[in-house]
């Protein structure tokens, strides 16, 4: 019996490959072809289609990278096929089969009606069904040339200056077809039936009765007239195909998906027109297939349709109106999330969901991330403050360590807040519906005998195309099959509602979901991840000095200002840009874009500082940081007290250098390596016995695939302590020691200084880095014995071990944090703050001076050279500013990560700065004050516990407001929510840790 069902499927594939398939498509006439190669970049429709057009053949090479071609192709529909189906078959030079990741297509009518994209799983356009015979068929594709830039080696052609010009593709088939209908669904027939049949046990008697059929159907197929028997062959097969599934069959919520990467292996500009695409073909298959719900994502996304292509709005609006083409997920784009900051993480969803609200006035409850690199603890919160409930994501199956061990679970962030999560035991966002699928899905559903149901997302993704007819056809034979998991067309929130009322006792998963791959995007493309840093925080002083500057003196609030530069921060947070992973074309763009945006935001925060300080000689401090300084309040400016001497370093007796301010003391050895820096309140030393700090370490980098993506841990087996010195000295300043450091083709210079009256040792250094393949990191040895460290995260810190007792705690050998990571023995810690990096490591090791003791070192990650899909990656000029606080609690490292990123600005003026409001405890941050988006001139001000414990804060305002309005993320009144209390201008409320609370003030 094995023998005969290997026969039969072997034959089964044979005969669907070589007659069966090609029988669809039974008669064709080729299309008359003409060519116009735009120049440059993509230009509009209009021109596309008035521009001289050559005659062209099939088999002709076209297409040089990045370009883009105006194909018209003409013919007229034969006679003869009078009643019968009739399509376009186009070609554009395919290579591979997969949707996305080459040349594309958008096909259009004379007049420049957007019709369908074009891509290798969907090439045909219907002309009719059936036609009258002699219509005359004309047609415009604008053809895009994205080259093939997928790994893993190095390639020119993520780079339009780099590219070149050789044509791409080679002309396909451009032909006017007849459709056969029967044998298209015979196809399907077989296929969904020849699947189901490979994973059913060998031995079933259900694999049995759909192979006899299989034969039964083959047998009544003659091959020299397919197209003539198809019919008979498929009554063969319709008992089979009738069997229904058994009551306990797993559920699956298919929703039609197109994962689109808003920048990844092509330029934003190409996904404006991928996104366009997938677009106008779901909306033409919801016409066609009543059953099939669309859910996209992006409200970036959307945005571009409605810009750049409002024919295919249009229809994508009537879709959405029938509840067909569904918004998704509710953020800007979807954003890594370990890396944006608090408000940045929490303006994704103000922007994404206020557009869908706008637009449609719908609201989304679902998060829809299925490719983002791990997910950070603060996160469910952030969900909760929005106003959504859910989170669906897919890439955590990808982890190579550890298997997740739910599908359904609630996650439980860092303040307690717990959000429904599914993993789709599919594991794949690009889901076909095949069998091979579906039955992992089945098998691999971890909550089996307590729930039931998992989702699907359904469709070509990454590159765009979307869901095809032929899955839509396979969904429509698996909604009820015996043997199989039903299938079912459902939008994301109909899936939610139904895994939440089956499995109301879901299991909790606590802390951050991490992603056990992809490491290393912590650290790729330093450059974009200093523009993304630095914009946040100018995104907070805008807001900030704007907002008191309107409520003090009636400055003009720049809304509209802020809300594009905050959309284009946000976009940026994509998670193939921020991460690092996108084409050399993407970051050059990327690093243009920061610096406009820098210009933009420092002109706003002049203007209004300006306004603030009036005219006059003083020189006043603002102070944009959430703390206190030096005298000047936070969120305020006050005259400068005169610049404080630096600490003047001193000659170290065995070579290097002393920095002491009263409250450090810092030995700079003769190598440039702080080998002390004590705590002289404490009179405790912080660098490990034998070791030194400030060190900078090369690392071999060459992971085992995904360059850009990952740092393998094999990376640490070798390792080159940069100690050797081209000059030590005293820096320029007079107060500082500047050390300057050559190795490979590289340069590092590092500078230390000592603030008086601060405990910390700032460390300063600029790379000019010209290696291949390498890590470079900065590692800090500390005498610290500490089981788990502090990372900042979004709205608080996270915990993470420093010991590798499981694979769990192993595999977290990189990490994130924000602006500081702290340890703490009781009664003494230490912090490293930073301005720009993410990616570190902490580890600990047996001490090197016969003490049974352990070193704790922190190692921040500098800098990459990964050379795909950027040959290029971070070769140039980079600078990074840390600090050393030695004595540090939590609260410290708080403070003084806010601090290294939001430096005083100086200016002249007349008047003190007195702030929009105030905090009495200095473990509630204020992240956020500014204007109402509504335009109503309130207050809005958005704050956090930021030490990890209860609070009862009382924040006091500085100017006159009429009402008071606890508020979701979107300034909208919270019902439920405790309200504070209000005493004149002081505002009194209560925080849990780590809890975000915004409030809204009514202004007169």
């Amino acid at each position: 019996m094995h023998d005969d069902r290997t026969l039969v499927e072997d034959r089964l594939r044979r005969v669907l490959s070589e007659r069966i398939r090609p029988a669809v498509y039974p008669e064709s006439v080729p299309l008359q072809i003409a060519v116009w190669h735009a120049p440059g970049e993509p230009v509009p429709v209009a021109e596309g289609l008035a521009a001289e057009h050559l005659p062209i053949e099939v088999g002709t090479p076209w297409g040089a990278p990045w370009g883009t071609s105006w194909f018209r192709v003409t013919g007229t529909v034969p006679e003869a096929w009078a009643g019968r189906t009739v399509e376009v078959l186009l070609d554009l030079g395919f290579e591979q089969d997969l949707p996305g990741f080459q040349c594309e297509g958008l096909v259009h009518l004379p007049d420049g009606t957007p019709v369908k994209g074009l891509n290798p799983r969907n090439q045909w356009v219907r002309i009719g069904a059936p036609v009258a015979g002699g219509e005359r068929v004309h047609l415009h594709i604008e053809a895009a040339a994205n080259p093939l830039v997928f790994g893993p080696g190095p390639t020119p052609l993520g780079e339009k200056e780099t590219a070149g010009s050789a044509p791409q593709y080679t002309l396909g088939r451009m032909d006017l077809a007849v459709f056969d209908e029967t044998v298209w669904q015979l196809v399907l027939d077989l296929e969904v039936l020849g699947e189901l049949m490979a994973e059913l046990p060998v031995d079933s008697a259900r694999r049995y009765d759909i192979l006899r059929a299989v034969e039964r159907s083959l047998d009544a197929v003659d091959l020299q007239d397919v197209n003539g028997t198809a019919a008979r062959a498929r009554e063969q097969l319709a008992d089979v195909l009738s069997a229904p599934a058994v009551p306990s069959a797993h559920r699956i919520s298919a929703v039609g998906h197109a994962h689109i990467d808003s920048a990844w292996l092509w330029p934003l500009r190409e996904t404006v027109r991928k996104v366009a695409r997938t677009a106008a073909n779901m909306t033409a298959l919801i016409e066609d297939r009543p059953e099939f719900v669309f859910a996209m994502s992006q409200a970036q996304q959307w945005a571009w349709v409605k810009e750049h292509r409002p024919e295919v709005w249009a229809r994508v609006r009537e879709a959405v109106a029938k509840g067909r083409f569904v918004p998704a997920g509710g953020m800007w784009v979807e954003a890594d999330t370990n890396m944006p900051g608090s408000e940045a993480m929490a303006r994704q969803f103000v922007h994404g969901k206020r557009f869908f609200l706008d637009e449609f006035g719908l609201e989304n409850e679902e998060v829809w991330l299925p490719d983002t690199f791990g997910f950070a603890a603060g996160l469910p919160q952030i969900i909760r403050a929005a106003g959504a409930k859910w989170l669906l994501t897919q890439k955590i199956s990808w982890s190579r360590t550890n298997s997740f061990p739910h599908h359904t679970f609630h996650w439980e962030g860092i303040d307690g807040t717990r959000i429904l999560t599914h993993f789709p035991p599919v594991d794949t966002y690009n889901c076909a519906l095949h069998g091979s699928e579906l039955a992992h899905a089945a098998r691999n559903f971890r909550e089996k005998g307590r729930a039931r149901h998992s989702l699907a997302p359904t469709g070509y993704g990454d590159g765009g195309g979307g869901t095809t007819r032929e899955m839509v056809g396979r969904a429509a034979r698996l909604r009820d099959l015996e043997g199989s998991p039903t299938v079912v067309w459902e939008t994301p929130g109909a899936f939610f509602e139904k895994a939440a009322a089956e499995y109301p006792d879901a299991p909790v998963w606590v802390g951050e979901l991490y992603l056990e791959l992809h490491r290393a995007t912590l650290t790729s493309q330093a450059a974009t991840k200093r523009g993304n840093r630095h914009s946040e925080h100018l995104l907070r002083e805008a807001e900030l000095w704007a907002a008191t500057a309107a409520v003090r003196t009636g400055h003009p609030y720049p809304y509209a200002e802020l809300d594009r530069i905050w959309k284009t921060v946000l976009l940026h947070q994509f998670h193939d840009i921020l991460p690092g992973s996108s084409i050399a074309w993407v970051h050059r763009e990327a690093r243009a874009t920061y610096a406009r945006v820098a210009g933009e935001l420092e002109a706003i925060i002049a203007e209004a500082q300006r306004a603030l300080a009036g005219e006059g000689d003083r020189e006043l401090v603002f102070n944009s940081a959430p703390y206190e300084h030096d005298g000047v309040p936070a969120a305020g400016a006050r005259p400068s007290s005169g610049a404080a001497a630096g600490t003047v370093p001193e000659p170290r007796a065995a070579g290097g250098y002393v920095l002491d301010n009263g409250l450090l003391h810092i030995e700079i050895d003769s190598r440039g390596l702080v080998v002390s820096a004590r705590d002289l309140t404490a009179d405790r030393e912080a660098v490990a016995p034998g070791a030194a700090a400030g060190l900078l370490q090369l690392h071999q980098d060459f992971p085992n695939m995904w360059d850009a993506w990952d740092v393998d841990s094999f990376y640490r087996n070798t390792v080159t302590d940069l100690t050797d010195t081209d000059e030590i000295g005293v820096g320029a300043d007079g107060a500082s020691v500047r050390i300057v450091r050559s190795f490979g083709n590289s340069r590092a210079t590092q500078v230390f200084s000592l603030p008086p009256g601060e405990r910390r040792l700032v460390v300063d250094t600029e790379v000019d880095w010209h290696e291949t393949e390498k890590i470079l990191k900065l590692a800090f040895p500390l005498d610290v014995h500490a089981e788990r460290y502090a990372s900042e995260t979004q709205f608080g810190h996270v915990f993470r071990p420093t010991h590798t007792n499981t694979s769990w705690e192993a595999a977290k050998f990189e990490a994130c944090n924000h602006r500081f990571v702290h340890l703490e023995e009781p009664g003494w810690g230490v912090a490293l703050v930073n301005d720009a990096t993410y990616g570190h490591d902490v580890t600990r090791s047996v001490r090197t001076d016969g003490d049974r003791g352990t070193t704790t070192t922190v190692r921040a990650s500098l800098l990459r050279a990964p050379r795909f899909p950027d040959p290029e990656t971070d070769q140039g000029t980079h600078r990074f500013r840390h600090a050393l606080v030695p004595g540090a609690t939590i609260a410290d490292a708080v403070r003084e990560g806010w601090r290294v990123n939001l430096p005083e600005r100086r200016m002249t003026g007349a008047q003190d700065v007195a702030p929009l409001v105030t905090v009495d405890d200095d473990a509630v941050v204020i992240t956020a004050v500014k204007l109402a988006d509504d335009g109503s001139g309130d207050v809005v001000i958005r704050f956090h516990e930021a030490h990890g414990g209860r609070a009862r804060p009382t924040l006091t305002a500085g100017f006159a407001f009429s009402g008071l309005t606890a508020t979701d993320l979107l300034e909208r009144p919270l019902a439920q929510a405790p309200q504070p209390v209000r005493e004149g201008a002081r505002i009194t409320v209560r925080l849990r840790p780590f809890e975000l609370m915004t409030l809204r003030l009514r202004r007169p």
